[in-house]
């Protein structure tokens, strides 16, 4: 099996980063459509279905499956052997910026079903602090593997 993840690798790391850029972005767009739902759309309106059809199809067209894929493959780079020194700590800083973002990514999904009951309590400017999060895990991780702190 190690044999066979090996001769992959070259596909596998491009299927991985090409995840993580399409789940990326993701999670950059929904909190920004949160902000424009909460600030400029009334309850039960057309608009209100609108959005929140936008907000479905983006995370469970686009994100849901991203973020499987990111751990899909991610977790198959893991069992390359020769890509991971468990004695290093990158990995387990990039593993702490992959979590943050898997919690991000549901914790939008649950903002999401606000939307969808008509309980959102959130303010447009708590979105707009939130879609920053995404962005910090990003520096964690991206640093972690490039730089191997």
């Amino acid at each position: 099996m190690t044999d066979m993840l090996a001769s992959f690798y070259p596909w596998t790391k491009a299927l991985h980063i090409i995840s993580v850029i399409t789940w990326m972005a993701g999670l950059f767009y929904l909190p920004r459509l949160f902000v424009y739902h909460t600030e400029q759309v009334a309850a039960d309106s057309e608009t209100d279905q609108l959005f929140q059809t936008m907000e479905r199809k983006l995370l469970r067209y686009i994100m849901n499956p991203s973020m499987i894929a990111v751990w899909i493959f991610g977790l198959m780079l893991v069992f390359t052997p020769g890509i991971v020194d468990w004695s290093d700590i990158w990995p387990y800083t990039k593993t702490f910026g992959v979590l943050g973002m898997t919690w991000f990514h549901h914790w939008l999904a649950l903002r999401f079903k606000d939307f969808k009951a008509g309980q959102n309590t959130l303010t447009g400017r708590r979105y707009r602090m939130m879609n920053e999060l995404p962005t910090v895990f990003l520096l964690v991780i991206v640093f972690s593997v490039v730089v191997k702190f």
